[in-house]
């Protein structure tokens, strides 16, 4: 199933929402080419996905979810990937 979360996250004078699957990447790669997500858009298990974007993600079938209950179904699903901290950086 695809999923977003509230555009809450300010970003480079936007409001940003996470996009993701909680079934398999392929499904995420997928759905955001439908929405006409660029590639750049995709940080290691998710898309950012501008506020304008929201309601198009929605009618396309995302499933609104609050920003915890996404990340706890990416991890549920074990498609979460966390930022690698860089020692000393």
């Amino acid at each position: 199933m695809i999923l977003i979360d509230p555009p809450s996250w300010p970003g480079h004078g936007k409001h940003w929402s996470h996009l993701v699957s909680d079934v398999s990447y392929e499904e995420l790669h997928a759905f955001a080419g439908r929405l006409g997500a660029p590639a750049r858009g995709f940080e290691r298990d998710h898309y950012d996905i501008p506020a304008a974007w929201y309601q198009q993600a929605v009618e396309l079938g995302a499933v609104p979810v609050g920003s915890k209950e996404l990340v706890a179904r990416l991890t549920a699903a074990g498609l979460r990937r966390r930022k690698v901290s860089v020692p000393g950086a």
